[in-house]
C-alpha cells in the first residue's frame, strides 16, 4: 500500500498529466481513447445480448449466459485486480494515469457503477430462460417444489454422495475463520446453540460434484414435444436442506450463499529457465491466496453477517454484488450437454478439403501449393494428420512446435510422443505461463519429457503465444521444411468452437524463418531479422507501423488508401494514434474487433474514416488478418497477434504473409468482406464506447457471416 506522502505526490503528478491529455482532446471534447476495462465490459454485454436473442435456440442462449458469467469472473479476477494493483502503486511519468486519461480509482468507480445494471439485466435474462426451459421440459427446482419421490432421492443422494465430502468449519476462538478460495461457492450457516449461543459456520459446496443434480421425474410427468422431461436441483440447495445432518442437535437458524473472486493476475517471478517450472508451481499455490476483488451474496443475507464476512475476508475495498441465487451461473453450461437437438444449433460436420482426401500424402499436397484452412468450417483433422504423418514418416527427421493451450486428451501431444518413440528429433516450446492452463501444461510437459522430447518451458521475460510447427523432411532433391502457422491454439476442442485460420506451406523462406525462430526459442539466438515472417517483439510492431505509413503516403500521392484489420483486441495507444493519422489523411479503415477496442471511431478531425465492427455469434471469433491496399498490390498477413502492447512487445508472436494470390483473394472477399457485410451478428462501435446492432436495409435479408460460412462448408464438403 502507498504511504500518505506517496499518495499526495501521486495526486500532484496526476493533474498536470490530465491537463496534457486535455490539450490533445478531439473536437467533440471527449477522450482520445476509450477505457480498456469498460470496453471489455461492453463486449460481455454483447455476449449477454446473444443470451437474450430469441433467434438462437434455447440451449444456445443458456450457453451464452454461462459464457457471460465465466467472462465476468475472469474480468474481476484479472482486469479489476489489475486496476486495484495499479491504484495502490505510485508510478512516475504519467503518474498512474490509464491511456484513456482516467486514474485507476476513476476506472474502478466507473466499473462499480456499470456492474449492478448488468447483473440486473442477466438476472432478468435468466428468469426468462428458466421459464422457457420449463416449457420445454427442463426444470430446475427448489426443495419446496420436489414431490415425495424426488425428496427421497435427494436425501439418499445427499447421504451417499455429498455428506462424506463435506467439511463444516465452525468459527470461534478455537477455530479461526477458514480460507475462502477463488470462485468457491459457500454456505454461511448461523447456528443457535442453547449453551454456546449464536454461532457461525462455513460449508464449502464441493467443486468436484455436479453443481446441477439430476432428479428422477415425478410419477405423473408427461413427455414434452416428444422428449422425456429433465429435472434438476442446485447442489447448494440440496446441502442447505440437509444441514441438520452436519450439525445434529444444534438448530440452524440461517443459511446464506456467498462467493468470492480473488486476484488471478499475479506475476510469475522468472529467474532462469531451470527455475521457471518451480516458479509457476509456486505461483499456482499462491494464487488461491490473492486479495478479494469481488464479494457476491444473496439478498437474504443479513447486513450484520455481510459486514462480518467482508471484514474477515479483508474485502472492504472489493466490489460487492447482491444477486438472486444461483450464484456462479457459469455452471449452467452443463445443461448444454443434454440430448435435446430440438433446442440446439443444428450439428454440422466440418469440411475436409478435397486435396487431403482419397489417401493423398499431406506433404505432397503442401509441396504443390500453399493450403489455408478456416476452422471450424474446415476440419481441424488435417492439422492433427500433419503431426501424425510426421511422427511415422520414415523420411521426417525433426518436428518442432510451440504449444500454448493444448487441452486434455490432446491428439497432438500423443503424436509428438510417438514421433520421439519413432526416433525423430522432437523439440517443443510449451508455454507454462498460459494463464488458466498452467497445471495442464505442466502435466503435458512432464509427459513429453518422460519419452525424451526436448521441452522448453518458455522464454524468460516473454510469453510464447505464436502457433507454429516446423517439420524437417529428407526428400530426393534434398532437405525440405514443411510449416504450419495459425491464429489459434493446437487444441482440437476449441477448434470446433473458435473461428481460426491456419496456413500450410513449404515455401523455402518461411521454412528458413521458422528454423531461425525455433533456434531463438530453444537456444541463445538473438535473431532479429527474418525473410518473410514477422515476429514480436522484434519486427512486427515496426513493420505494422511501416504498412500503415505506406497507406498514408500512397493516399497523399492520389492512390486509394485502404486498411482492413480483423483482431480480437485493439488497445495499443501508439498504433491507435497512427490509425487516427491515417484517417485524417483520408485512408479508409475497416476494423473487425471482437472484444476490447480503445479506438474511438467516427470523431470529426480524428477518426471519421474509421469504422469498427464486432461480430459475436455461434463461434468465438479468434482469427487475425491484416490487409493493406498498397496501391493495388495488396498485402495480407495472418497470425497470432492482436494490436495490444502485450502482443507487440511482451509476447513471441508470428505473423505470416499470404503469398498465394488465390488464397489472398479468398481471405479478402470470403472472410474479411463477408464479416464486414454481416447484419445479423455484428454491432458497430460508436464514439461514446457503446455499440449499436447493425440491421439490413429495408426489404433485404440479414447476412449472418458464420451461417454463410457454415452453409458453404456443407455445400462443398
Amino acid at each position: 500500500m502507498a504511504t500518505l506522502e506517496q499518495a499526495v505526490e501521486h495526486a500532484q503528478q496526476i493533474q498536470p498529466a490530465k491537463e496534457a491529455l486535455s490539450a490533445r482532446a478531439p473536437s467533440d471534447g471527449g477522450p482520445r481513447l476509450l477505457n480498456a476495462q469498460l470496453s471489455q465490459l461492453e463486449f460481455n454485454r454483447r455476449v449477454l445480448e446473444e443470451a437474450q436473442d430469441p433467434a438462437h435456440p434455447l440451449l444456445e442462449r443458456v450457453k451464452f449466459l454461462a459464457i457471460f458469467n465465466s467472462n465476468l469472473d475472469e474480468f474481476f479476477g484479472i482486469a479489476v485486480s489489475g486496476l486495484r494493483a495499479q491504484r495502490e502503486g505510485v508510478q512516475a511519468g504519467t503518474a498512474g494515469l490509464l491511456p484513456d486519461g482516467r486514474t485507476p480509482s476513476e476506472a474502478l468507480t466507473a466499473i462499480g457503477e456499470q456492474i449492478p445494471p448488468l447483473i440486473a439485466n442477466q438476472e432478468a435474462c435468466w428468469q426468462g430462460l428458466q421459464r422457457e426451459l420449463a416449457a420445454t421440459g427442463i426444470h430446475i427446482l427448489g426443495v419446496d417444489q420436489l414431490d415425495p419421490g424426488q425428496l427421497a432421492f435427494a436425501r439418499r443422494y445427499f447421504e451417499h454422495d455429498v455428506f462424506p465430502v463435506l467439511t463444516p468449519l465452525a468459527v470461534d476462538p478455537s477455530h479461526p475463520f477458514p480460507h475462502i478460495s477463488h470462485l468457491s461457492l459457500n454456505l454461511a450457516v448461523i447456528l443457535d446453540d442453547t449453551h454456546a449461543g449464536r454461532r457461525f459456520a462455513r460449508v464449502k459446496v464441493p467443486p468436484n460434484l455436479p453443481r446441477l443434480v439430476e432428479l428422477p421425474a415425478p410419477a405423473q410427468a408427461a413427455p414434452v414435444t416428444g422428449h422425456q422431461p429433465s429435472y434438476f436441483i442446485w447442489l447448494e440447495s440440496l446441502i442447505a436442506a440437509h444441514l441438520e445432518q452436519l450439525f445434529p442437535g444444534v438448530p440452524v437458524t440461517g443459511r446464506y450463499v456467498f462467493r468470492v473472486t480473488r486476484d488471478f493476475d499475479q506475476d510469475i517471478p522468472e529467474g532462469d529457465s531451470q527455475n521457471l517450472l518451480s516458479s509457476v508451481q509456486e505461483s499456482l499455490r499462491e494464487r488461491s491466496f490473492g486479495f478479494v476483488v469481488r464479494f457476491e451474496h444473496t439478498p437474504d443475507m443479513p447486513q450484520t453477517l455481510r459486514d462480518r464476512l467482508i471484514d474477515e475476508l479483508e474485502a472492504t475495498e472489493a466490489i460487492c454484488n447482491e444477486e438472486v441465487a444461483p450464484l456462479g451461473r457459469a455452471d449452467l453450461m452443463a445443461l448444454t450437454g443434454l440430448d435435446r437437438p430440438d433446442i440446439k444449433d443444428a450439428p454440422f460436420v466440418p469440411r475436409v478439403p478435397a486435396l487431403l482426401g482419397g489417401g493423398n500424402n499431406i506433404f505432397s499436397v503442401i509441396r504443390r501449393r500453399d493450403l489455408v484452412l478456416h476452422h471450424p468450417f474446415d476440419s481441424f483433422a488435417p492439422v492433427v494428420q500433419f503431426i501424425e504423418a510426421a511422427s511415422t514418416d520414415p523420411d521426417v527427421l525433426a518436428i518442432k512446435q510451440t504449444l500454448y493451450r493444448v487441452g486434455r486428451n490432446s491428439p497432438i501431444v500423443e503424436a509428438l510422443k510417438r514421433a520421439r518413440e519413432n526416433g525423430k528429433q522432437v523439440a517443443v516450446l510449451l508455454e507454462l505461463k498460459a494463464r488458466g492452463d498452467e497445471e495442464n501444461n505442466i502435466e503435458w510437459a512432464t509427459a513429453l519429457e518422460d519419452v525424451g522430447v526436448h521441452v522448453v518451458y518458455g522464454v524468460i521475460g516473454l510469453k510464447t503465444h505464436c502457433k507454429t510447427t516446423l517439420v524437417v523432411r529428407r526428400e530426393a532433391d534434398g532437405i525440405r521444411r514443411y510449416c504450419h502457422i495459425g491464429t489459434g491454439n493446437y487444441n482440437a476442442t476449441t477448434a470446433r468452437t473458435y473461428t481460426d485460420l491456419c496456413l500450410f506451406t513449404a515455401h523455402p523462406d518461411v521454412g528458413a524463418d521458422l528454423s531461425d525462430l525455433f533456434n531463438f526459442l530453444t537456444g541463445w539466438s538473438r535473431q532479429d531479422k527474418y525473410r518473410k515472417i514477422l515476429v514480436s517483439p522484434t519486427t512486427w510492431r515496426k513493420r505494422l507501423v511501416d504498412l500503415i505509413d505506406r497507406e498514408i503516403t500512397l493516399k497523399a500521392r492520389g492512390e486509394e488508401g485502404r486498411i482492413t484489420i480483423k483482431v480480437n483486441g485493439l488497445t495499443d495507444p501508439r498504433i491507435i494514434e497512427l490509425l487516427y493519422r491515417a484517417s485524417n489523411a483520408g485512408v479508409q479503415i475497416d476494423l473487425l474487433v471482437r472484444g476490447m477496442c480503445c479506438l474511438r471511431p467516427g470523431v470529426p478531425g480524428m477518426s471519421e474514416n474509421i469504422r469498427v465492427v464486432s461480430v459475436v455469434g455461434r463461434f468465438l471469433e479468434h482469427s487475425r488478418l491484416y490487409l493493406f491496399r498498397n496501391g493495388g498490390k495488396e498485402e495480407l498477413y495472418m497470425g497470432s497477434a492482436d494490436i495490444m502492447a502485450r502482443n507487440l512487445d511482451r509476447r513471441v508472436e508470428v505473423i505470416c504473409p499470404i503469398l498465394d494470390e488465390g488464397w489472398r483473394n479468398y481471405l479478402r472477399d470470403h472472410v474479411l468482406g463477408l464479416y464486414l457485410r454481416d447484419t445479423a451478428r455484428s454491432r458497430e462501435l460508436r464514439s461514446d464506447g457503446t455499440y449499436a446492432r447493425l440491421r439490413p436495409p429495408e426489404g433485404r435479408r440479414p447476412v449472418d457471416s458464420q451461417e454463410v460460412l457454415l452453409t458453404t462448408a456443407r455445400e462443398t464438403a
